[in-house]
């Protein structure tokens, strides 16, 4: 037999035959971490609203049988509040299914949570038909999008100048500064820049010097005497954020546009905007807000609630304020933990805090709404940590972010300072970080970000009820007398009405129900366990019991029924809940 022998390959390809053979074999794998879309989008840059408004259709015109685009209202300004269902009709309607409910931008400025929600939408659309991972949770759950809350500030934060932390909120007029007039000093561009950035104003008396080595940076000059009991000085004192005193009174760029805050706004823990500025005259007062409350209150399957912000790499739960603390009864808490630590596990640098203790109190926020006034467990991700900009973990100093803009962005979000002339300052120095500068990962960092926390809110959406008869067993009693035992099962973290719920008595109890033909149900009730010979037997209906508990995540609850009927008589049982799918079975009473 003659056997190719590997001498025969010259010893100069050797290489290169191995680099191709390896490079062949990886081929498949490489294949298989690719999505074949429909609808090809870019997650290295940032959208403006009317191209969010264009992927949104294109996404549901390709994928008809699974998407549905249609707006809850209006914004401030006339624009739709767009909401993206994504359900699979062939498995139940929507309601019939646990539900998840994801937003973000309610704060404006806060663009990256906008991309991270249509990323959500596009890989659970597009990942359908090839990720099966994907097709079951698609299958078993409804999910609403909302991914613009704010639609007014968006559009103000792209088309006119901002900083990265203007344009927060909405754009209904406000008199910030309670002079009896309405946005009349907000910041000016007097560079023509399309940014706001900082100002320092030519100074004899300066507190701080040009860095002769980077002209970029500022150093201050020593506050204290030298020892002949003279000064230094520099040249230059911090005249702040970009802009002139409008309505001459004193004070620059104090009344911006709208100023109000719609994550105060909603009903649980709201106080009135002496207590906490921009909560508005009363809860869902804004139109973004109240058309958000008005749609999910129409959902009471929603099950889970994730809502996007930026910055600081933060899973949030509430509550809000030290005295709501009792809105999170343990069992729930149980619930939040071992969800929030799975999310700490994906998603690098970011940390599991709690709002009031961890952050700061906020009174009337919307994920503190849907889980203490709605009994759903819910998160608020700040999306991006500036810990991702160095290798080491650290919180940058400025010169490492000076380094980060340097090297890895290559000034890109930088503007050179330039002189102008300023009304009442005089000579002024106009430059620093742009809006793109800080809060926000850079494009080649942004479909990461948007990926992983994706994968925590389908681990999240994973973690819904998912329900199941675990037992059903028939004795007889003697006669036409039976014993029905019944065990419904939780085979998910979630519990199919949180404890909150259970508490307030939130929403509509879960319901199990034995129906005879041609018999009656004679007593019924809970149990402790499968072993119980025992049963707390209800006073009223025992042929339909309402479980106020909900069934726990992760375990089940039996429940007794004592029948009257002739042997034969098949019994029909369901078991139904808010938050999950029903389930139907039945038993037959002994031989015919």
């Amino acid at each position: 037999m003659n056997r190719p022998r590997f001498a025969r390959t010259p010893r100069s390809l050797r290489p290169v035959i191995a680099i191709a053979a390896a490079l062949a074999a990886a081929a498949p794998l490489c294949a298989q971490q690719q999505i074949d879309a429909k609808v090809d989008l870019a997650w290295n840059r940032y959208y403006e609203l009317d191209e969010v408004g264009e992927i949104l259709e294109r996404l549901a015109a390709a994928h008809p049988e699974l998407a549905t685009l249609e707006s809850i209202g209006e914004s401030h300004e006339g624009r739709p509040m767009w909401l993206f269902t994504i359900n699979n009709p062939r498995t139940g309607p929507d309601t019939a299914k646990p539900g998840v409910y994801i937003d973000g931008s309610i704060h404006a400025n806060e663009i990256q949570a906008t991309e991270t929600v249509l990323y959500s939408i596009w890989y659970l659309l597009e990942a359908y038909d090839e990720v099966e991972s994907i097709r079951e949770l698609v299958d078993r759950t409804a999910w609403y999008f909302v991914p613009v809350v704010n639609p007014d500030g968006r559009a103000s934060w792209f088309e006119e100048p901002h900083t990265s932390s203007s344009s927060r909120t909405g754009v209904a007029p406000v008199d910030d500064d309670r002079d009896g007039r309405v946005d009349e000093d907000g910041p000016d561009d007097l560079d023509g820049d399309g940014f706001i950035e900082r100002m320092w104003r030519k100074d004899p008396f300066g507190t701080h010097r040009r860095d002769p080595r980077d002209p970029r940076r500022f150093e201050p000059v020593p506050s204290a005497p030298k020892a002949d009991g003279t000064r230094e000085y520099g040249e230059w004192s911090w005249a702040g954020q970009e802009g002139i005193d409008n309505d001459g009174d004193g004070r620059v760029n104090e009344d911006a546009r709208g100023v109000y805050d719609m994550n105060r706004n909603w009903p649980s823990g709201w106080h009135p905007d002496h207590v906490q500025r921009g909560a508005g005259p009363y809860p869902l007062c804004w139109p973004e807000t109240r058309c958000v409350a008005e749609f999910i209150l129409t959902k009471p399957n929603i099950a889970a609630g994730q809502a996007y912000h930026n910055t600081g790499g933060m899973i949030l739960r509430g509550p809000g304020a030290d005295f709501r603390t009792d809105a999170y009864p343990r069992a729930d808490l149980r619930v939040y933990d071992e969800i929030a630590n799975a999310g700490a596990e994906m998603l690098p640098f970011y940390r599991p805090l709690v709002i009031h203790s961890d952050l700061y109190t906020v009174h009337g926020g919307f994920v503190n709404w849907i889980a203490e006034g709605l009994g759903v467990v819910s998160f608020t991700n700040e999306l991006w940590t500036d810990r991702r900009i160095l290798q080491t973990g650290d919180t940058p100093d400025a010169d490492a972010r000076q380094r980060w803009q340097d090297r890895v962005l290559f000034g890109r979000t930088w503007s050179d300072w330039q002189e102008i002339e300023h009304p009442e300052y005089g000579t002024v120095l106009v430059g620093g970080g742009t809006k793109f500068s800080s809060r926000i990962p850079p494009p080649f960092m942004l479909e990461e970000e948007c990926h992983r926390n994706f994968a925590f809110t389908a681990f999240h959406a994973g973690e819904t009820p998912l329900v199941r008869f675990e037992t059903i067993e028939v004795e007889p009693l003697g006669g036409d007398l039976w014993q029905i035992d019944v065990a419904v099962a939780n085979d998910r973290l979630i519990p199919t009405r949180t404890a909150r719920a259970a508490q307030n008595r939130i929403g509509v109890p879960d319901r199990l129900s034995v129906a005879v033909p041609g018999g009656t149900v004679l007593a019924a009730g809970p149990m402790r366990n499968g072993l119980d010979t025992t049963f707390d037997a209800v006073q009223h209906r025992p042929d339909r019991l309402l479980i106020e508990s909900g069934i726990p995540g992760h375990g089940s609850r039996w429940f007794r029924f004592i029948v009257n009927a002739p042997a034969g008589t098949i019994a029909k049982i369901r078991f139904a809940a808010e938050k999950a799918t029903d389930l139907e079975g039945e038993a037959t009473l002994g031989d015919l």
